[in-house]
């Protein structure tokens, strides 16, 4: 039996701000379950025939309350974009005893931001990535509560990777 109860660690950011990279190098490197609501969404529609609203969130809650449960520690890889969502992963945490943290990403320069969302190449077979005007016209309130934040302007993985591990070292 581990020490301490299981980590749901949940990402949040806009598109091109590096949490997907962020997310599976903290995954990998604290052995946790690592689920990408790009992922699950995108396999509702390719097999299930679903035009996806929050059903990729809500299945991806389960997995992990499941995951927790198990006492297996968490990496949540999504917008995250509303308070709602936010809440519903709160309430996973709260539900298994987990230990919850909120992580967002950011990239505070626009330009470097852009750059990378204009050259993003997929990874997902048949997602279609969002342009930079769907990112900035995206709907992504601000946060009510506590979080991490990382920015990734300017930095390298390692560099950003370091920071966050620091910071849940901290947390």
């Amino acid at each position: 039996m581990p020490d301490s109860p299981p980590l749901l660690c949940v990402f949040a950011g806009l598109p091109g701000v590096g949490k997907t990279t962020l997310a599976r190098q903290l995954a990998g490197r604290i052995s946790a379950c690592y689920l990408r609501i790009d992922t699950i969404e995108q396999a509702l529609r390719d097999l299930a025939g679903l035009s996806v609203q929050g059903e990729g969130y809500a299945l991806a809650q389960r997995v992990a309350a499941d995951n927790l449960a198990a006492g297996v520690d968490v990496v949540a890889d999504c917008c995250n974009p509303w308070p709602l969502t936010r809440r519903h992963w709160r309430k996973v945490s709260l539900d298994t005893a987990a230990r919850h943290l909120d992580i967002e990403i950011v990239c505070s320069d626009p330009d470097e931001h852009r750059r990378r969302v204009e050259a993003r190449i997929g990874d997902i077979p048949g997602l279609i990535l969002p342009d930079w005007q769907a990112v900035q016209a995206r709907d992504y309130q601000a946060w009510d509560g506590g979080r991490i934040v990382i920015d990734t302007a300017h930095r390298t993985v390692a560099e950003c990777l370091d920071e966050l591990l620091g910071r849940l070292r901290d947390a």
